[in-house]
């Protein structure tokens, strides 16, 4: 008779955000204790009032009674709906057997918040609507007096216990929701840290190892007949791998909490050495920078040093090209690199829809600042990446 449907509310953890086992054992014990406190003690009282007036058995049931109610209540968390049930039942016999009237059956009304708040409405309304309803018809039969304003005050106090349930309810539902949304967010800013370092290392490795295999192939084709040359390459392996190194380690470093960067985010100014590094005999690559004294935003030129890094090691793996270009420009508020070489090019195909994860990963680093890159065939051949990236700080 309860909802398919759990929604965390009154006395469950998930309403409260995560408490201690000692809180969610203080909410399942306070209505108990509460309601003890109320029914016990007038209980007592009331018997002792009733003295030889009443029957020795009604004031020994009326005692038991106002016992089992609270401890009944223990049984609210897994059991909200029998519960409410058995506590309705209880409450009724004390109503009609009770030998002088005396303050309301409290654990009722804990019971009616608890069922309806843990999802048990239909359980609420049936046991309390029964209850009361044999209530008046039997009271009536056994001639017990009922007041108008009684029936209108129990009425209402049941009313607002529905309500006062209803609101618990609602409000752990959106504690929930909140939590899971929060949840969610969490996860999703979890994969893109682990997708922005997946990127990093793609590109810092790629690059690097794409360098020093031409590097090294310079290398052992003049080991004989220039070692000059030979040395010089060879030593730019070195001095490639080493950056490499501190690159990895930088990108790893935002992994340990609170650990910087162990190397400066590359910059523009690191491009002529970027590009030395892949100037071969086999391959010529030209920087052209446009943009004079003016630099824009830190992370436009983060952004600009990782294309251009995975343009050139692109043409290095796979065009075939002689010559490559990089150009580097300010039109109105935007940042312009283009990259283009003689090679193959792209032959009409986007390499993002082939699949091609380096110019996913570039159309990534525009997009986060807001910006945009094209890939596309040059005139008379080879191909051409544009990227546009704000010049200031992304919106």
């Amino acid at each position: 008779m309860s909802d398919p449907q759990h929604v965390p509310a009154f006395g469950d953890g998930a309403a409260w955000g995560p408490p201690a086992p000692i809180g969610r054992r203080m909410r399942l014990i306070g209505p108990v204790v509460l309601s003890f406190l109320i029914q016990v003690p007038a209980a007592v009282w009331m018997s002792a009032r009733a003295g030889h007036h009443a029957a020795p058995g009604l004031l020994a049931l009326h005692l038991l009674l106002a016992l089992a109610g609270p401890l009944a209540l223990l049984a609210a968390r897994r059991l909200p709906g029998p519960t409410v049930a058995v506590v309705a039942a209880f409450a009724l016999l004390d109503v009609l057997t009770t030998p002088v009237p005396g303050p309301p059956y409290v654990a009722l009304a804990f019971a009616v918040v608890g069922a309806v708040a843990r999802g048990a409405i239909i359980w609420a309304a049936v046991s309390v609507g029964t209850g009361w309803t044999a209530a008046l018809l039997i009271g009536m039969l056994i001639d017990r007096t009922w007041f108008p304003g009684a029936i209108v005050g129990v009425t209402v106090a049941l009313a607002l216990c529905f309500a006062i349930g209803t609101m618990l309810r609602t409000r752990g539902a959106r504690r929930a929701a909140m939590q899971a949304e929060a949840l969610r967010r969490r996860q999703s800013a979890e994969e893109q840290e682990r997708v922005r370092i997946a990127r990093e290392l793609h590109d810092v490795l790629g690059h690097a190892l794409s360098q020093m295999n031409v590097q090294a192939g310079v290398g052992l084709h003049l080991f004989d007949k220039d070692p000059e040359q030979a040395r010089a390459a060879l030593q730019n392996v070195k001095d490639t791998s080493k950056l490499a190194l501190e690159e990895v380690r930088g990108v790893l470093g935002v992994l340990r909490d609170g650990e910087a960067p162990l190397v400066p985010q590359a910059e523009l100014a690191e491009l002529p050495r970027l590009i030395a590094g892949l100037t071969t005999p086999g391959l010529e690559v030209a920087l052209d920078d446009r943009l004079g004294a003016s630099a824009p935003s830190r992370a436009a030129q983060f952004a600009a040093y990782r294309i251009v890094q995975e343009a050139l090691t692109n043409i290095v793996r796979h065009s075939g090209a002689i010559h490559a270009s990089v150009v580097l420009e300010r039109r109105d508020a935007q940042l312009v690199v283009t990259v283009a070489d003689d090679g193959r090019g792209f032959g009409g195909a986007d390499p993002v829809d082939a699949g091609h994860g380096g110019a996913l990963g570039m159309r990534e680093r525009a997009g986060l600042l807001g910006g945009s890159i094209r890939f596309e065939d040059g005139a008379d051949g080879g191909a051409v990446v544009v990227a546009e990236l704000p010049w200031g700080r992304a919106s």
